[in-house]
């Protein structure tokens, strides 16, 4: 497939790039920050467009998205609306109108569409997901999903990403949207949501970039129609915590850390059994780059997670 970049604000640009040349042709980018689309455009020898329209005119099969989530509408909708497939980062969309407009572009164009929700081809997590299929913990009542880095403390995350206005938020909308996109994998949409943000670095040179104070620290509560709980953890300020992934049931329990699946149920004789991992899958932009569209990253997906984010923000 021969693809081209459409936004260099996302830090996961470069690494979508890597795979791209990789397993096709990268012909080029474009970037509204024309430093930034310079830097990026000698980074990888491509083609540095002169506008998003001059992109869009040029024969490649599909672009890959990585603008400022404020501009994925209008991004998305001109790729489509110029016949390319679509590779996009999460997440799609601030408002959910604003999704059901992309969703409407995209039924009328028939573009192949692909988002970025690369944890549900993790071995481990498949395998807490085929664990929770197979009925063996009963009906679930409780998931829980902690993902947390060191954007903020240890001072990597750039400017931007502080940026209210184009991020529509802080830790939660952006980190913690991969429990959000699992959460819906496994149990679908909450009825109702608590969160709890907090702001906790106190470095002076974050400070400055965070003027806006977007939350770093996170906690999103949710319940579901039939009484189940689920609770969303993030946050930008903490070091050496491993991805944590707990479901919980009526009849068993099975709990994720890192790469390691421990399960109890009838099963197990109710003693904890640690489980062979499923192989997984390949990410998301190398199905992508290899013509497919991988079940659970489509337009559905995409518009459940900002449904999701809308709730956790009280929107």
């Amino acid at each position: 497939m021969k693809v081209a970049v459409l936004g260099t604000w996302h830090v996961h640009a470069p690494g979508y790039a890597k795979t791209a040349a990789a397993l096709g042709t990268l012909t080029g980018v474009w970037e509204e920050n024309t430093a930034w689309c310079a830097d990026f455009a000698k980074q990888f020898g491509i083609r540095q467009y002169a506008s998003r329209e001059e992109l869009l005119a040029d024969d490649v099969d599909g672009v890959i998205i990585c603008s400022a989530t404020d501009r994925h509408k209008e991004d998305v909708i001109a790729a489509a609306r110029a016949g390319k497939a679509i590779f996009i980062e999460k997440v799609l969309a601030l408002t959910e109108a604003d999704c059901l407009e992309i969703r409407q572009v995209l039924a009328e164009t028939g573009v192949p569409f692909v988002i970025s929700f690369p944890w549900k081809f993790n071995p481990a997590v498949m395998t807490v997901r085929s664990l929770v299929e197979s009925g063996d913990v009963g009906r679930v009542n409780y998931i829980r999903f902690r993902n947390a880095h060191t954007g903020s403390s240890g001072d990597w995350l750039p400017p931007h990403f502080y940026n209210a206005a184009q991020c529509g938020g802080g830790a939660m909308i952006d980190l913690g949207a991969h429990g959000m996109y699992l959460i819906d994998m496994l149990k679908g949409l909450p009825v109702s949501y608590a969160s709890a943000f907090g702001l906790f670095c106190e470095k002076p040179s974050v400070r400055e970039k965070n003027a806006d104070g977007v939350e770093d620290n996170a906690v999103t509560a949710m319940t579901f129609t039939d009484g189940c709980v689920a609770v969303n953890e993030t946050g930008f300020n903490t070091t050496d915590c491993p991805v944590i992934l707990e479901v919980g049931g009526e009849a068993g329990y099975i709990t994720m850390t890192g790469n390691t699946v421990v399960h109890s149920s009838h099963v197990t004789a109710h003693k904890p059994e640690t489980a062979e991992l499923l192989p997984g899958q390949p990410a998301p932009i190398e199905q992508f780059m290899n013509g497919l569209v991988p079940a659970g990253c489509g337009i559905d997906e995409a518009i459940h997670l900002t449904v999701m984010m809308e709730g956790a923000y009280g929107r």
